[in-house]
């Protein structure tokens, strides 16, 4: 009981919070990135030793200045989150802006749905948010549920403020054979790290194996859909873009894995361009190829 009043209390908090103006915002984020970097030290291992991992042809200043700048993008990130609890569909059309919108309505013309996979880069939250307005189709948005049941409703509220259809990771596949007859938009996060037990597939991602989830490429031949990648750029501090690369219209006619080596890749691409705005201190690289046969 006390944990889900404090729970609630704190949603509190960052409604009121949410409520104040970017730049206001900003000038706590300054506060925040000085506390999580220099005084807690919040995961700085984990981001250190991932850094190393993956860019063992840089200098330890290089990777010391990745990782500064990581942690003040990490604070914008935090504040920027908050917001979108009150965000106006205003502002979200101002700070997020996509290049080739036209695309979709090109896959549509073809009677082709679309999935979208994006990367724990910049603001993906706000992009998606800002997706909504791109099309009028059913709009749907995939995500891992938290541990938490009241911030998992709470963030399943913020995702769908603007119409979008938030389903959880474990129902995609259902829906979507379930939405078939009708085109439709889905956007999935596809550097997530699968459980133990989901664990069949490894590929080379920055520098080291890496387990990665087959679902985009099983759901996009199920129902034949088109599969695009979001390429974000942060223009400004508070601003983004977003240009969706195509990736294939013809998900059936590509080999095993194709699919997957490719939203990869290229993510990958997008990382080594600005390597600060990727989410480094996740703990994206919990298990190896050896452990499959444990």
């Amino acid at each position: 009981m006390i944990k889900k009043g404090f729970t609630k209390l704190g949603i509190l908090i960052l409604y009121l919070i949410s409520l104040l103006p970017f730049w206001f915002l900003y000038i706590l984020s300054d506060i925040a990135f000085v506390i999580i970097y220099y005084v807690v030290h919040y995961r700085r291992d984990v981001v250190q030793q991932n850094l190393r991992n993956s860019f063992p042809e840089k200098t330890d200043q290089e990777r010391h200045d990745i990782e500064r700048k990581y942690y003040r993008y990490l604070a914008d990130l935090i504040v920027e989150t908050i917001k979108m609890i009150t965000v106006s569909e205003k502002q979200i059309r101002k700070r997020v802006v996509a290049t080739n919108s036209d695309l979709v309505f090109e896959y549509f013309a073809k009677g082709k749905s679309i999935i979208a996979v994006a990367g724990h880069y910049c603001n993906w939250e706000m992009a998606a948010l800002n997706f909504n307005f791109v099309t009028d189709k059913r709009f749907m948005i995939i995500y891992k549920n938290l541990s938490n049941k009241t911030f998992d409703d709470f963030f399943i509220k913020i995702r769908s403020r603007f119409g979008g259809q938030p389903v959880a990771m474990k129902q995609t596949l259902r829906k979507m054979i379930e939405y078939r007859k009708e085109l439709t938009v889905s956007v999935l996060v596809g550097d997530q790290t699968p459980v133990m037990h989901e664990v069949n597939y490894f590929t080379n991602f920055l520098n080291q194996p890496t387990a990665v989830f087959l679902g985009i490429e099983k759901i996009a031949k199920t129902i034949d859909a088109a599969v695009v990648f979001y390429d974000m750029k942060r223009v400004k501090r508070g601003y983004y873009e977003y240009t969706l690369i195509p990736l294939t219209e013809t998900p059936k006619e590509t080999a095993e894995h194709e699919i997957t080596d490719m939203h990869v890749k290229y993510l990958e691409g997008m990382i080594r361009r600005e390597p600060q705005y990727w989410l480094w201190s996740h703990r994206r690289w919990k298990f190896k190829p050896e452990d499959l046969h444990r």
